[in-house]
């Protein structure tokens, strides 16, 4: 059963069979955010996603809430990283059920896994043991910090790897102190390049023959993401990134570059030549500006900038600047990007359900292959939904 299909954005639907990864099994041992996240994005692509949870309680992920709504017992967050997936309950610490994986593991294309170091050894499925039994296999692996070094015992979790990497220092103004991105933001970002890599190694599969090892952490993902601002602070004597007192966005960009209020909202201006916003605003004190000063004095000019905008709606200065070719946006929040325009023709969002009724909305894939987009079918699955019918499939014992 392939969990997901590409479906046309004229709304018409398309045969599962086109999805660029159709026929592709993988398997889920990953919890949390980071390993889920990967799988749903190949679940996307059209592979088959059977994630193995422990009996009775799944994944912890389940009862991890982002706030106190739940669906159907089971986290918003657990439903939003687990759509279209399968789910298989195996206690991997009863050799029956480990023996079932192992079997499972050898008919897999894909094993995602992201246990803290050595607990996946300590079971017997490290990659040179997983690799034995099925060479073609690609064995993907999440760690919080690398699988050795001082830091590789400590949890994988968010907010302490934003910590560790720095890029904490890069939020809020100078003088506040560090100020964490308010998502799952290392989460995400090693899904997205634990996918990268595992996309990579079946290209190379289908060159070679064999499977690979795809590793990541998050710590990895989160300097990748800084590696624009970590070049220039290498190359520039490793001064200490400067962000604004006022209107910060970027510690290494100059005025005008943040959000300001307007008198009914605020309003997004990106890099520009001050000149240029000069003649627009109007505000001719900004002429006095250089390039270097935009930098330098760049908080006094953004609270020139500020004292202006606030005088006007959000829609006057669009209707005045964006026709002068001057970057800018209005600052929507969620309600106003869920009636825009622009979303709904992006298609991005969905109902998903399974067999018990649930039903629950929430986003698509972000890829879109030959103009198709995909659309899942099937909600998160309950834990050891499809037991029975994956060991009455592949021809396994065990538990029902």
């Amino acid at each position: 059963m392939s969990a997901s299909l590409f479906q046309q954005q004229n709304g018409n639907g398309a045969d599962a069979t086109t999805a660029p990864l159709h026929g592709l099994l993988v398997l889920d041992l990953a919890q949390f955010l980071s390993g889920p996240s990967a799988a749903l994005r190949l679940a996307d692509l059209g592979a088959r996603v059977i994630k193995v949870e422990r009996p009775g309680s799944g994944d912890i992920c389940r009862t991890l809430y982002l706030t106190d709504t739940d669906v159907a017992g089971d986290s918003t967050l657990f439903h939003a990283i687990n759509r279209s997936k399968e789910s298989i309950a195996l206690d991997l610490k009863q050799p029956d059920d480990l023996a079932i994986l192992k079997r499972l593991l050898a008919r897999a294309d894909v094993l995602i896994q992201n246990f803290r170091p050595g607990v996946i050894e300590r079971l017997g499925l490290g990659y040179h043991a997983v690799h034995a039994l099925n060479p073609r296999l690609v064995y993907a692996s999440i760690s919080g910090y690398g699988e050795s070094g001082p830091w590789a015992g400590m949890p994988g979790q968010d907010l302490l790897a934003q910590s560790l990497s720095g890029v904490t220092w890069l939020n809020g103004h100078e003088g506040e102190g560090p100020v964490p991105l308010g998502l799952s933001i290392a989460d995400m970002l090693a899904g997205h390049v634990l996918t990268e890599g595992i996309l990579a190694a079946l290209v190379r599969r289908g060159i070679v023959g064999t499977g690979s090892l795809v590793q990541t952490s998050l710590l990895e993902a989160l300097i990748d993401l800084q590696f624009e601002l970590l070049t220039t602070h290498l190359n520039d004597g490793r001064r200490p990134p400067a962000r604004a007192e006022f209107r910060n966005a970027n510690a290494y960009l100059a005025a005008p570059y943040g959000l300001y209020p307007t008198a009914d909202g605020y309003l997004a201006l990106a890099m520009m030549p001050l000149s240029q916003l000069a003649a627009t605003l109007p505000l001719p004190e900004l002429q006095q500006y250089d390039a270097n000063a935009a930098f330098e004095q760049r908080d006094a000019i953004k609270r020139l900038i500020a004292a202006t905008l606030i005088r006007e709606p959000t829609a006057y200065w669009l209707s005045r600047l964006q026709p002068a070719d001057i970057w800018c946006a209005e600052v929507l929040d969620w309600p106003a990007l869920l009636e825009s325009e622009a979303l709904k023709r992006l298609d991005m969002l969905q109902t998903v359900a399974r067999q018990d009724g649930t039903a629950i909305h929430t986003t698509r894939g972000p890829l879109r292959v030959n103009g198709v987009r995909a659309q899942s079918t099937h909600a998160a699955p309950r834990v050891g939904e499809h037991t029975a019918a994956i060991l009455a499939e592949f021809g396994l014992t065990g538990p029902a």
